[in-house]
């Protein structure tokens, strides 16, 4: 939970939600802390950390009970978010497996769909991820060139992804592909396939990232991929563009969770280096620099927190609504990132060393300005409704 600003109580967090922080908190201490440093080196988290995670009741939150959810609520979701980055796990692709892809499953599949897939996805033993991105394609999705043509009961896919988050451990993966060539936007479906032993289906190399370093992203490549045709989601084919443009808000509510947290992370980081740190035979926090520099990046940190917890509140009342989502994903990532930077430079050359949590952060946040959707690509967004 967040101790730079502790009676601060955002309307949509009830006592069940700070309950969840806490037992978040805890599991991430016994059992994700220690690994950080490896799983950075190896570029994945270890696999049974999934299982762990879903035996501590972490996965699948907003998921009703019948298919093996904890029947919460987005909150729980975006709580479990903030308490990884308050921890410095940015390593495990929670946010792509359980608030984003789950929802895909769950939102657009049908029963048989659901009684399936969902209770591993809840349990871990099931790792998700999406496959959008193409290597000459980024935020125009209505323009991917991956097909899936139909032949018989199975749809054969052809086409590659790139900067593909859990690609090396997902189990099942929803694609993005075009059933319909000719069709523009309406000709796109979204497919799930079931990667064990497929053929057709090739993880390629792992990507050397500027940060999230233990995050396992990869290109993915299917050549005659065969998937029965009873893994679409939704009734029909040509639904996924629209899918895709309902389920963004989610994701970029996920991001601006995460920029909140990141930033008071890194004030709180800070302010402790600044606290121990003496120059000039005084503690650091002395001197006024330093001091007017935290106050500005708590101010902000608290303005990112407030923004967002707007945008969460309003989610779950029902108002799914694209540019109060985009306001929210833009603010917090711009400011997040400028208050690492800020933060940081109060480190002198300890902040540029690896060791230090702060740095990792730095090389991290700045991602947050570009997946779910670019800053410009918000602004378009937002501008849309002057």
């Amino acid at each position: 939970m967040s101790t730079l600003f502790p009676d601060y109580r955002p309307t949509w967090e009830t006592e069940q939600h700070r309950e969840l922080r806490r037992h978040t908190a805890e599991f991430l201490r016994k059992e994700s802390v220690p690994h950080h440093e490896r799983w950075a080196r190896e570029h994945v988290v270890d696999r049974e950390f999934w299982t762990k995670a879903g035996d501590a009741g972490l996965l699948g939150l907003d998921l009703p009970e019948e298919f093996g959810g904890a029947g919460g609520d987005f909150g729980m979701q975006m709580a479990v978010q903030q308490e990884l980055m308050y921890a410095h796990n940015s390593a495990f692709g929670f946010t792509v497996h359980s608030p984003i892809v789950s929802h895909y499953i769950y939102q657009y599949g049908n029963e048989d769909q659901r009684r399936r897939w969902l209770p591993g996805i809840s349990s871990g033993e099931l790792v998700l991820a999406i496959a959008m991105t193409e290597p000459g394609t980024g935020s125009d999705l209505q323009s991917v060139k991956t097909t899936a043509r139909r032949e018989g009961d199975h749809y054969v896919i052809n086409g590659s992804k790139t900067f593909i988050s859990n690609a090396t451990l997902c189990d099942l993966l929803v694609i993005v592909a075009k059933t319909d060539p000719d069709k523009g936007a309406a000709g796109v479906s979204l497919i799930v396939a079931e990667t064990k032993d497929l053929p057709g289906f090739e993880r390629g190399r792992v990507l050397e990232k500027m940060g999230l370093h233990g995050q396992d992203t990869r290109e993915l490549f299917f050549s005659d991929m065969r998937v029965p045709v009873a893994n679409l989601l939704g009734a029909q084919e040509g639904l996924g563009f629209y899918q895709l443009m309902e389920q963004l808000s989610r994701e970029r509510l996920a991001v601006g969770a995460i920029c909140a947290a990141l930033a008071e992370a890194a004030v709180l980081q800070a302010l402790d280096y600044a606290k121990e740190r003496e120059a000039f035979g005084r503690p650091l926090i002395k001197l006024q620099h330093t001091k007017f520099v935290l106050a500005e990046c708590k101010t902000e940190a608290l303005a990112i927190r407030t923004l967002v917890d707007y945008a969460i509140q309003q989610y779950l009342d029902g108002n799914n609504d694209p540019m109060t989502a985009s306001m929210a994903k833009l603010f917090a990532a711009e400011r997040a990132d400028r208050i690492v930077d800020k933060c940081l430079q109060i480190f002198g050359g300890y902040g540029y060393m690896m060791e230090y949590p702060i740095a990792r952060m730095y090389v991290d946040s700045r991602v947050n300005r570009i997946y779910g959707g670019t800053s410009e690509i918000m602004k378009e967004i937002i501008a849309r409704t002057l």
